[in-house]
């Protein structure tokens, strides 16, 4: 069973050495990868440690999927923690189980010191019979320092003992603070792509798209209507959460109207949705917005349903941290 478990570990390794040349650059999964890597050529966690390492090769793979499929950098980075964590576990369960040798090892030598103490004894008691020359008092001398030596090595042998069982309490609290920390990492990830489907957003090449459709504001008006409002704060809790993600709003209008009035009104709807935000406790250092008239329809003009489409309020979220690029022409 060992064996066949090895065997899958070294297949799952090659597998994973293969599909690094196509998988995107990524600081944690480079990380995680580094890790398992360490762990699996150490032959402490690979004879003591087997089912852990595995583990942490299954997270890998995992993590790596998710940078091969384009997924978001937080939801790799998630993946890479986990598979960091999980390879940070099979090194310190290897330790702890190695600490747990040393301890039985320990006792064995605590055993054969109080044997060989015992067997010193006795020949001290047969060297005093055959030196009768020697007083009373010399003997006697002799003996408790032969005595106090013994219970020191003694001693010695249970505070080693001792030390090992600590280490290996700690080692062990260590483990279950790493594991509390990945079901924490793992419901993190569940809650955000729960939020980022009640918001509707879509991915696309310039990050996640959230759109805020016309019912946000009334006719030709830029004022937050309070549906609007209330869509708008479920973007506001989630932007809070993760403050990393910086994001750039951006008004659309339809054909009807001149262009300098379509302009001036996306710009002013954009702003007002970023008023919203920065009142909902977003910081406005991370938003920017835009303002695009009629340049950039979704949908016909030519019929009210299409121009109500094209009446709309997008926010571009960032994938990693890094700046919004500005929409393109034929975009």
């Amino acid at each position: 069973m060992q064996k066949n478990r090895h065997h899958h570990g070294l297949l799952l390794a090659l597998a994973l050495l293969a599909g690094c040349a196509t998988v995107p650059e990524n600081d944690a999964l480079t990380e995680a990868r580094s890790l398992y890597d360490s762990a699996r050529t150490d032959p402490q966690v690979v004879k003591l440690a087997p089912v852990e390492l595995d583990e942490a090769g299954e997270s890998l793979s995992r993590a790596e999927a998710a940078a091969s499929q384009r997924e978001s950098g937080d939801v790799i980075e998630q993946l890479a923690y986990v598979a960091k964590q999980r390879a940070a576990i099979a090194q310190e369960t290897a330790k702890r189980k190695a600490a747990e040798i040393s301890v039985t090892e320990a006792s064995a030598e605590r055993d054969r010191v109080r044997l060989e103490a015992r067997t010193a004894e006795v020949a001290a008691a047969r060297q005093q019979a055959t030196q009768a020359e020697l007083t009373a008092q010399q003997q006697a001398e002799r003996d408790r320092a032969l005595i106090a030596e013994r219970e020191a090595e003694v001693e010695a042998a249970r505070q080693q003992a001792a030390t090992a069982e600590e280490a290996a309490r700690q080692r062990a609290d260590a483990l279950e603070a790493a594991r509390l920390e990945i079901q924490r990492a793992q419901t993190r990830i569940a809650e955000q792509e729960e939020q980022l489907q009640a918001l509707n957003a879509k991915k696309t090449d310039r990050g996640l798209v959230v759109t805020l459709g016309d019912v946000l504001f009334g006719v030709n008006k830029a004022d937050l209507t309070p549906g609007g409002m209330r869509n708008v704060q479920k973007l506001a809790d989630f932007l809070k959460q993760y403050e990393t993600r910086k994001l750039l709003i951006e008004g659309h209008t339809d054909s009807t109207g001149g262009d300098a009035l379509n302009q001036a009104l996306s710009e002013r709807r954009a702003e007002a949705v970023k008023t919203a935000l920065i009142g909902m406790g977003v910081d406005g250092e991370r938003i920017a917005t835009r303002g695009y008239g009629k340049a950039f329809p979704v949908a016909s003009n030519n019929t009210a349903a299409g121009r109500q489409l094209n009446r709309r309020v997008e926010v571009v979220l960032s994938e990693n941290g890094g700046e919004v690029p500005e929409r393109k022409a034929g975009e």
